[in-house]
């Protein structure tokens, strides 16, 4: 029929028609996806490399304040160094801390105030070095640099620590922030006990005043102790660092810089007085005699390095002290003990230790640090 035929025909011209319109409207659409993905994709890879480098921004602040520091420290340490080689004597602080005869002039809460003012600067560099690592640096770069297992991270802890020239009480809020952004105990114990125990300027020192045989003594002791103290001890309590692996993990620190600040702060300050007024009383509490010549020479130097443990020193003062306990006829080897336990820790370290890390890892430090300043007392 001509007029049905007719129809069909009109029909699938429309239709073939149509079809290139319908395919450009699907190309249309489809390159305008296509555009709109590109577009979304540079922007996301815009918006990533803008928080990376504002990361990297920030995490160059810790390492400002830790230049900071080692400047500050460099110069005070230079200044003794240059005095020391001038005159050959190094001062003494009787008003922070005096064995014997002088420790009844003046009173622990004095004693105390005297060393907070003597450390306050190098306290505050590492109150503001640990709340910039956890403000600012993030968990990966401590993942990649220290929580490795291995020597060499364990080498780039001490290569770390030792610059910093900071004193066992203000290395604390270091060391918590190393711990609990590496998770990982032998890295954040490798500084910790590196920056007293390695200062390179009181090894000089040793060296300058008490010959080589005590100032290679010193150097070995500390070499030991940095080396072996923070492997075993993680060996011996693998369950921290599982702890706090599991709260980094969490996000646990991810915080602002006040947020830090007051962090530090509440874990740290209180253990610190704490203990700093505690180890002042122990100061004013012993016996006059007690340290005179006379006593024979491993009780000697088994009492100097029971001692020397819970003692809060400021950097460089063990140096004049181990000169008195020569001069009062006490045996080299009490010398040692008290060269290398009395800067690597002390009680309020330890308490600020104790509270970041749990008290068995504090105690484990205080009977390592004991045992091998034992050791080198009676091997001198």
């Amino acid at each position: 029929m001509p007029g049905i035929n007719e129809y069909r025909r009109s029909a699938k011209r429309k239709r073939d028609s149509a079809q290139p319109q319908k395919i450009g409207r699907r190309y249309k659409a489809f390159v305008t996806y296509r555009h709109f993905q590109n577009l979304l994709g540079r922007s996301l890879r815009k918006g990533r490399f803008q928080i990376r480098m504002r990361r990297l921004t920030l995490s160059v602040i810790p390492l400002l304040f830790a230049a900071g520091l080692i400047v500050y420290k460099t110069r005070t340490s230079l200044a003794v160094l240059s005095t020391v080689w001038r005159t050959g004597v190094i001062a003494a602080r009787p008003e922070v801390v005096s064995l014997g005869y002088q420790g009844a002039a003046v009173d622990a809460l004095d004693r105390s105030l005297n060393y907070f003012l003597l450390i306050w600067p190098a306290l505050a560099f590492g109150i503001l070095i640990s709340a910039a690592v956890r403000a600012y640096v993030p968990a990966d770069v401590w993942k990649r640099v220290l929580a490795a297992r291995g020597t060499g991270t364990q080498l780039r802890a001490g290569l770390a620590g030792a610059p910093l020239m900071l004193c066992s009480c203000c290395v604390a809020p270091i060391f918590g922030a190393v711990y609990e952004s590496s998770a990982r105990l032998t890295p954040a114990l490798t500084l910790m006990l590196a920056s007293p125990a390695l200062n390179p300027a009181a090894l000089v020192l040793t060296f300058m005043l008490f010959g080589p045989g005590i100032g290679a003594m010193r150097f070995i002791l500390a070499v030991v102790a940095v080396a072996a103290i923070g492997p075993s001890i993680e060996l011996l309590f693998p369950r921290v660092q599982v702890q706090a692996d599991r709260e980094l993990r969490n996000g646990a620190g991810k915080e602002s810089f006040g947020q830090a600040l007051y962090t530090v702060l509440a874990r740290t300050a209180p253990a610190l007085i704490v203990g700093l007024l505690v180890s002042m009383i122990l100061v004013q509490w012993l016996p006059a005699g007690a340290l005179a010549g006379g006593t024979s020479r491993v009780i000697a130097i088994l009492f100097v390095a029971t001692l020397a443990v819970p003692l809060a020193l400021p950097t460089f003062l063990e140096i004049p002290l181990a000169l008195s306990l020569l001069s009062a006829g006490l045996p080299a080897g009490a010398a040692v003990a008290l060269l290398f336990a009395g800067p690597a820790i002390n009680l309020p370290s330890l308490l600020a230790t104790a509270r970041i890390a749990g008290w068995k890892v504090a105690v484990s430090v205080a009977l390592f640090v004991w045992l091998i300043a034992l050791a080198g007392g009676l091997l001198m």
